[in-house]
């Protein structure tokens, strides 16, 4: 999708001064909501930035499919495990357009791919967690990828090129991913005892992580900052989790599930859900690769990445003898 920009070398800022004349202009480009493309100056911790953030993301898209598959046999029906694999195909897909534009920085693909299966890059905290029953995977649809869209729609206006049109897909996509989940908590929120039972259990295991997916609360994230006044970001954690808890409080009242949260109020004066603190231990625990799942997902990646090593090395002969072929034939 952006691949083609990587015929050249990605020029390197010699600066990273941000009061530079290049720095007073990009600043001034970014103030006037125009977009910044890869040959254009940029400061190494705008670059920088962009690399952790845009290869994170392209790892929880594939981290995040490791869950799902394994309960493509296990879907109830042939349309649920369908759409199941329909939508690990997707995000797939996701992972693919992120890396391409990653990859417009100046570091390849592979370079990435080190950085997440031997452990100096992160992912979402969230995909750390167990899927324990099939209503997991309605939970994730409905409030991971639900999370995930709020989060992502502000990017389809980040002010990196590459990036921001990367997401306009994915976040059509997600909101797919998102009616899908909803769909099947519905459909057991108005079955059985047992299956309103399942749909509440999952609900109660997954709400704190979901919240979490949105970051460390603003008084202690150390991106917000320079994020928003690069427009990357365009809305703080906290503003995000806001919105997310009044969406989703109302959708969940609808099925007539119970939010695990004692301190759930309604404040009239904001307009707005008052929600309980978070176990900002655990989610530091588990970014920092000590959650219930951490080991068990990288290790599969690890083993899928290492099993496949021969497909990649069949593919790069084939291409290296074609290129040769047609060199050969270019001149005679």
């Amino acid at each position: 999708m952006y691949t083609q920009s990587l015929n050249e070398k990605t020029p390197k800022s010699d600066a990273s001064d941000e009061t530079s004349p290049e720095g007073i202009k990009f600043q001034q480009k970014i103030d006037a909501d125009l977009k910044i493309e890869p040959y254009d100056f940029m400061p190494e911790g705008y670059r920088k930035t962009l690399q952790r953030q845009i290869s994170q993301h392209a790892h929880s898209e594939i981290v995040g499919a490791l869950p799902e598959g394994n309960w493509v046999s296990r879907a109830p029906t042939l349309k649920r495990k369908a759409a199941l694999l329909a939508k690990i195909q997707d995000e797939s897909g996701h992972a693919l357009y992120l890396y391409s534009a990653a990859e417009t920085l100046g570091i390849s693909r592979e370079e990435y791919t080190d950085q997440l299966l031997y452990g100096t890059a992160k992912y979402s905290s969230i995909f750390n967690y167990p899927a324990l029953t099939w209503a997991d995977m309605g939970t994730i649809g409905w409030l991971v990828d639900g999370a995930a869209i709020m989060n992502q729609i502000p990017l389809c206006r980040c002010s990196y090129g590459p990036y921001s049109r990367a997401m306009v897909r994915v976040c059509k996509e997600e909101s797919f991913h998102q009616r899908q989940g909803y769909d099947i908590i519905n459909i057991l929120c108005n079955g059985t005892e047992a299956q309103f039972e399942m749909a509440q259990e999952s609900l109660n295991r997954f709400w704190w992580p979901a919240l979490m997916m949105f970051g460390p609360a603003d008084k202690t994230s150390t991106h917000t900052d320079k994020s928003t006044k690069w427009k990357i970001k365009r809305f703080s954690n906290d503003t995000l989790r806001q919105r997310f808890v009044n969406a989703t409080v109302t959708q969940a009242h609808f099925l007539g599930l119970k939010i695990p949260d004692a301190d759930l109020k309604y404040n009239e004066e904001t307009e707005n859900w008052d929600f309980g603190e978070m176990n900002w231990d655990e989610f530091f625990n588990v970014v920092k690769g000590n959650g219930k799942c951490n080991k068990e997902r990288l290790n599969v990646r690890v083993k899928a990445y290492e099993d496949g090593a021969w497909v990649r090395e069949a593919c790069n002969e084939w291409a290296a003898k074609q290129a040769a072929k047609n060199n050969k034939l270019a001149a005679e």
